[in-house]
């Protein structure tokens, strides 16, 4: 099975969505084995949540995430690509590390995010 990596606007659309349809697609993904996220998601995931919902529903959100998903860090190696993606496609810092996280695992970015659509050096899906 090819691996993942998720995107912030994946586990947005986990926690705020308010569509049974798209909830379910979600879900049923959510179930994969070969399931990742950049430490990057875990900061935007927690200070969204933060705003939202509270301190105490940040932590344990992204306790769960780290126990559910596999955290992968910014290493030097992403960093540089991440550089090379950002300074290339003129996208965010965030969506940079995710892409460049992307690439060195050869994984499929899942995200709605048009930004990811248009790096030729990864893959992308929406469910």
């Amino acid at each position: 099975m090819p691996k993942t990596i998720y995107d912030t606007r994946f586990l947005v659309e986990l926690y705020y969505s308010k569509e049974e349809k798209t909830l379910s697609k979600i879900k049923a993904e959510k179930t994969r084995k070969e399931k990742h996220i950049s430490t990057i998601t875990i900061h935007e995931i927690y200070k969204l949540t933060l705003a939202r919902e509270g301190r105490q529903t940040a932590q344990l959100r992204t306790a769960l995430l780290q126990a559910d998903f596999k955290t992968m860090p910014v290493t030097t190696e992403i960093a540089k690509a991440s550089a090379e993606l950002r300074h290339k496609y003129g996208i965010s810092m965030a969506d940079s590390i995710i892409a460049a996280t992307a690439q060195t695992l050869k994984a499929t970015v899942v995200s709605d995010d048009p930004h990811f659509q248009n790096i030729k050096e990864i893959n992308t899906k929406w469910i």
